[in-house]
């Protein structure tokens, strides 16, 4: 991959994997302090170079993001870099649509509790180690339920969670 190409996958990345930044309106957007151009490593500034000349334009809450960014990137492993290259190329074939529900429901999770997030993760988790026949299964169970049906599964579930262990969380999970 070229150089160039790189730097606009890179970018891109790190635009995509900073969601906060739809809410450029918040509170915390506006007490954001800039980043000085100067204060980044030269691998960031070498990662983030097509922002050099207009740096300091930039929303402050848009340099942290970038930074923070830059610093995943550079901690990744070659394979970790690879997967994330992917992710956003599969990012890019969505269409707007598409990418506007993954944003909304990046809020909705974000707007959860630290518990209701572990639990999402958990499910998340367990549907992943289904075989694709059994996930196939449990999708179109799922589309055949009524609003009302959907509702008493959750709760059958939750209710269920709760009389469970959880042997993960005494390993750290």
């Amino acid at each position: 991959m070229s150089g160039k190409l790189c730097g606009l996958v890179v970018t891109a990345f790190l635009a995509l994997a900073a969601p906060s930044l739809a809410s450029a309106g918040d509170e915390s957007a506006a007490s954001a302090a800039a980043v000085p151009w100067g204060s980044l490593s030269s691998e960031q500034q070498g990662l983030l170079k097509q922002f050099e000349g207009n740096w300091d334009q930039l929303p402050p809450q848009r340099q942290q993001s970038l930074t923070r960014g830059s610093e995943r990137w550079l901690k990744m492993t070659p394979e970790q870099r690879k997967q994330a290259k992917g992710r956003f190329a599969h990012w890019q074939q969505l269409s707007p649509d598409q990418r506007k529900v993954i944003r909304q429901r990046w809020h909705q999770f974000q707007s959860l509790s630290p518990q209701d997030q572990q639990r999402v993760r958990d499910n998340f988790e367990r549907f992943r180690d289904l075989t694709p026949e059994q996930r196939q299964k449990l999708r179109e169970r799922w589309q055949h339920l009524t609003p009302e049906q959907r509702r008493e599964m959750r709760e059958t579930l939750r209710q269920h969670r709760q009389q469970m262990p959880r042997p993960d969380k005494q390993s750290g999970r």
